[in-house]
């Protein structure tokens, strides 16, 4: 056999010529994650650690005052007091908040896998979702039509009581909940009906044969099922609530004080950047605390 035969059935396997020798997979799984966390990090990795930065100065940098390192802007809860109850108010208003987006989330996600079917169900998914297609702005402001003094709610109860007083409870903190659960209601409905539409249809099936009443069903089977839906949307509504600004100084007026309004003050009003940023910081550290202390009861909630 000549020479450049043998060369050739020497570069050929048993099935075949030589298959091309082929990358590592960490290099193409590097090559396909590079551009997600290439904008992750010029959007929010970036301008975290450089807000982290300016809390640890004395002053802005964009401004003529003397610049210098300091822990002082991390000292303000204990330099001014009053924003120790502007912190406890915040957590309050975002604990209500997701309790009530939890209850109501849940139970509309029931209804939704439960009861409807078909293009029913995707009619009732897209009228969930129709909040997120609207300003935040506008829906905000239209409740103050509907829970002011001789708003709506006033007009319809003096349609069926005349003598009736008034029911509006505008510029309240009542009114920042409900504005706020009206904006995170659709987080908790569809993390609720994603983990409720994995559910066996037997197993419900199975429960009701053995006389399990629909309480029994709602409250041992469905909640704990879903659960992992439940928690992250309860993550998802309460991280954001605590820091918003727009619901509690529209909705709240006087008393719509909370961090995310003393926050933004300090970024848009009194342009005392690095004392914004550390409150901010230290908000996000308080809230690490809350979840690091329910961690327990967090991973048994995934686990069921």
């Amino acid at each position: 056999m000549p020479n450049d035969q043998l060369t050739l059935a020497s570069a050929r396997g048993p099935s075949g010529p030589r298959s091309r020798r082929t990358l590592p997979s960490w290099v193409s799984t590097t090559a396909l994650l590079m551009p997600t966390y290439g904008w992750l990090t010029i959007a929010v990795f970036l301008p975290l650690l450089t807000m982290f930065a300016f809390s640890f100065l004395s002053a802005t940098p964009m401004g003529k005052a003397p610049i210098v390192f300091t822990l002082k802007q991390y000292r303000a809860f204990i330099d001014q007091p009053y924003l120790v109850g502007i912190g406890i108010t915040s957590l309050l208003i975002g604990f209500w908040t997701t309790l009530f987006c939890a209850i109501l989330g849940f139970l509309a996600a029931v209804a939704l896998v439960r009861s409807t079917f078909g293009k029913t169900r995707e009619m009732l998914l897209i009228l969930i979702l129709l909040p997120f297609w609207t300003n935040g702005l506008v829906r905000v402001f239209s409740w103050t039509m509907v829970l002011r003094e001789n708003g709506f709610l006033d007009s319809l109860l003096h349609m069926m009581a005349p003598d009736a007083g008034s029911i509006g409870f505008l510029y309240t903190r009542y009114a920042i909940v409900v504005g706020l659960v009206h904006g995170y209601l659709p987080y908790m409905i569809l993390t609720c009906y994603i983990a409720l539409s994995t559910i066996d249809d037997a197993i419900i099936e199975a429960a009701a044969s053995l006389g399990a009443r629909w309480w029994t069903i709602l409250f041992k089977i469905l909640l704990p099922l879903a659960a992992p839906g439940l928690i992250s949307g309860a993550v998802l509504t309460f991280i954001p609530v605590i820091g918003s600004f727009m619901e509690p100084r529209i909705l709240g007026g006087r008393v719509g004080v909370t961090m995310g309004t003393v926050i933004e003050d300090q970024f848009t009003q009194a342009f005392n950047w690095p004392l914004g940023a550390s409150l901010s910081f230290t908000l996000l550290a308080i809230v690490l605390a809350i979840f690091a202390t329910f961690s327990g009861v967090l991973r048994r909630g995934t686990a069921v």
